[in-house]
């Protein structure tokens, strides 16, 4: 099975966990509304990529993790998006969770997934009992506080930001548990694949900066020019269009260093590759020529 088809799999099980006789079902729809079809994949997805460069975990392990690291992104959309954020009114091209079911509804759905995330971790993890309490640190670390997600959104917050702390802790620390988490999945030196998982994230965050100021919401799927809207920190304010797409080259090659001595380096590094391709809109690319 292709580690798609693995992802998506770990994911319908972890969301049918929660999904069980007694769930009300609107907050059921909410959670699948915000988890399928998802996106990228992309934290998911180097979370095995990582776990076959240090040669494969215990069946379902790399999976669970995985799953878990995908489930906090969603229900970390799902509270971006809410008014008091974002207020946005679609995601992935469709309606946001709270559109589609209520604002109440959106901040359950939400709570739920991050349940779920540690649910799905506790019993995919089961096989490799050794590995749990390590995964289990991971996965904590990159959803609260003081360098997860939670933090990362905090600063949205607050009058004055750094900007590398800022992408480091709202988008960064998924990257860098995927990365690790992959390691420790398979009992190898995990914290080694930390910088290689940071630089990633961070990469990925000035590149969203970038479509968000410079592509349409149709392409996207989701409302743009939220960051100049709601005054937040941006690598596109702070570098100008040009600087920003320098940065974004620079953080990306940052990351292929960081990859650290394995038999799949050339496939991480091609990885890498592809993402900042993928990631970079046509505009971005044309300004910084």
């Amino acid at each position: 099975m292709d580690a798609a088809s693995r992802i998506e799999r770990s994911l319908s099980v972890a969301v049918g966990l929660s999904q069980t006789r007694g769930c009300p079902p609107r907050l059921a729809q909410a959670m699948h509304h915000a988890v399928f079809p998802g996106g990228a994949r992309v934290r998911p997805r180097l979370c095995l990529a990582v776990a076959a460069a240090n040669g494969g975990a215990p069946a379902g392990v790399a999976e669970a993790a995985a799953a878990a690291i995908e489930l906090l992104h969603c229900a970390s959309l799902v509270h971006d998006d809410l008014p008091c954020f974002d207020d946005a009114a679609t995601r992935r091209g469709r309606p946001s969770v709270h559109r589609a079911f209520g604002e109440p509804l959106a901040v359950l759905a939400g709570d739920a997934l991050i349940v779920a995330a540690f649910q799905a971790l506790l019993q995919g993890a089961a096989a490799a009992p050794a590995q749990l309490p390590l995964l289990m640190e991971v996965v904590c670390g990159a959803a609260g506080v003081p360098f997860g997600i939670a933090a990362g959104q905090a600063w949205e917050c607050e009058e004055e930001a750094d900007l590398s702390v800022y992408e480091q802790q709202k988008t960064g620390s998924l990257f860098a548990a995927a990365a690790v988490a992959g390691a420790a999945a398979c009992g190898a030196p995990a914290e080694a694949w930390r910088p290689f998982g940071a630089a990633l994230g961070e990469a990925y965050q000035v590149a969203d900066d970038l479509r968000d100021a410079l592509s349409d919401a149709a392409e996207l799927g989701k409302p743009v020019g939220q960051d100049a809207a709601h005054g937040r920190p941006n690598a596109v304010r702070s570098f100008g269009v040009a600087g920003a797409v320098a940065r974004l080259r620079d953080i990306a090659g940052q990351a292929i260093e960081a990859i650290p001595p394995c038999p799949e380096a050339a496939s991480l590094r091609a990885l890498v590759g592809l993402e900042v391709k993928r990631l970079m809109p046509q505009r971005a690319a044309a300004v910084a020529a």
